[in-house]
């Protein structure tokens, strides 16, 4: 069966020569089995019929943002939620900057915003264009913000030059999405149990020890692994973020009791750990039910240690894969090395605190994954989705 079967596609298609190029596209896709809708700007109307992409996608074409003869609405939102990818080929340079600075002032634009899909871009324009600074800056903060980029080839081009900006044929777009579904499948019959979040730890009924954790790291795992065909059990902290992915059960605690008990609960049936919540390391010895009143004397809290889910695991997980996390500001490489082998992990992801964008709160993250043959892996500043592509892509070379 094709990694495209009963995928929904939607296509976008820009003012460019190569427009005609997307009729090919379209009827390949559906070839594999996907249904396709497509939306165009309207200057593509310009180089290639809506009667002829409404024929072979068998969909009616979308161009406007209402149906001027009975107003219809044509809804970018839900567009973007039906889609399981975005394909936009041909992608000018016109298309690309407005995608690069949030500019939507077309329909194809607004669905690309309102997109939760993988969105892949097949860029054509003529060859001073495709190697202006401007455009490359434009093609990679699309890249940065986790747009897949579907390279254009060498050869004559429209202005009779010769050289890099030809639209990609139609069946080696095709080929490098079937890739990419087929890759996404490459944890299924999977079980990953996901720790994420901080945990908040009471002090008395208003108060509580926490952390500045975010979740959005654990987030992006669960939703990475999900993507690639595994189920996931999501063990999260209070957090102001939500899953979309059907294969995320998520359960919700507050306390480190309440996540170590989860998490033994909940590693039994697992295949995989990826241990990404900020646990709290000590927890009040003892809380009070009614808020305590502020005095003149100072309060003084007694601390105990938490249970130490990492370790825990680490001692039952015989043929399981365990991955953890390690936040330092010294000795950072020493440190998660000394953590890694205490903990009995299969690799570690190290942040350093030192890092601008790195860390708690932030959408970008900057890791370094050391293994337990004390290779050590670097990576550059991305956006959280893009790290969590690179940690479970380590995760499959270890599989």
């Amino acid at each position: 069966m094709s990694s495209l079967q009963g995928k929904n596609f939607l296509l976008g298609i820009t003012g460019s020569i190569a427009a005609y190029k997307a009729a090919n596209l379209t009827r390949l896709l559906i070839k594999e089995g996907a249904s396709v809708k497509v939306i165009m700007t309207p200057l593509a109307k310009e180089f290639i019929t809506p009667l002829t992409m409404a024929t072979l996608s068998q969909n009616p074409i979308l161009v406007d943002f209402f149906n001027p003869e009975n107003g219809d609405w044509n809804s970018h939102v839900d567009l973007g939620l039906w889609a399981d990818g975005y394909i936009i080929a041909p992608a000018t340079a016109n298309t690309m900057g407005k995608m690069a600075n949030g500019i939507a002032d077309n329909l194809l634009l607004t669905t690309y915003l309102s997109a939760k899909c993988p969105v892949f871009v097949a860029p054509a324009m003529d060859l001073d264009m495709f190697k202006h600074p401007a455009n490359q800056e434009n093609m990679q903060k699309l890249k940065n913000l986790g747009t897949i980029f579907i390279e254009p080839e060498d050869g004559e081009l429209a202005s009779g030059l010769i050289g890099k900006g030809r639209l990609a044929e139609p069946e080696s777009i095709l080929e490098q999405i079937k890739d990419y579904y087929q890759k996404k499948k490459s944890l299924s019959n999977k079980t990953v149990l996901i720790t994420a979040g901080p945990t908040y730890e009471k002090i008395d009924s208003v108060r509580f020890i926490g952390n500045y954790s975010s979740g959005k790291m654990g987030y992006a795992i669960a939703e990475e692994c999900a993507q690639r065909g595994a189920k996931i059990v999501l063990i999260s902290g209070p957090v102001n973020i939500s899953h979309s992915h059907k294969n995320i059960q998520k359960i919700s605690v507050n306390s480190a009791q309440e996540m170590f008990d989860e998490s033994l609960t909940q590693f039994q049936n697992a295949d995989i750990a990826i241990l990404a919540a900020a646990v709290a390391d000590f927890t009040p010895i003892e809380t009070s039910n009614t808020k305590i009143k502020r005095k003149d004397n100072n309060l003084e809290l007694q601390l105990k240690p938490t249970k130490d889910i990492a370790a825990e695991l680490g001692k039952r997980k015989n043929d399981k894969i365990l991955i953890g996390f390690a936040l330092e500001s010294e000795n950072e490489t020493l440190n998660a090395l000394e953590k890694l082998k205490r903990k009995n992990f299969d690799f570690i992801v190290l942040n350093s605190m030192n890092d601008k964008g790195a860390g708690f709160n932030y959408d970008t993250n900057k890791i370094t994954i050391l293994d337990n043959k004390e290779q050590k892996f670097e990576f550059k500043i991305k956006q959280k989705n893009l790290v969590a592509i690179d940690i479970i892509d380590k995760l499959e070379d270890y599989l």
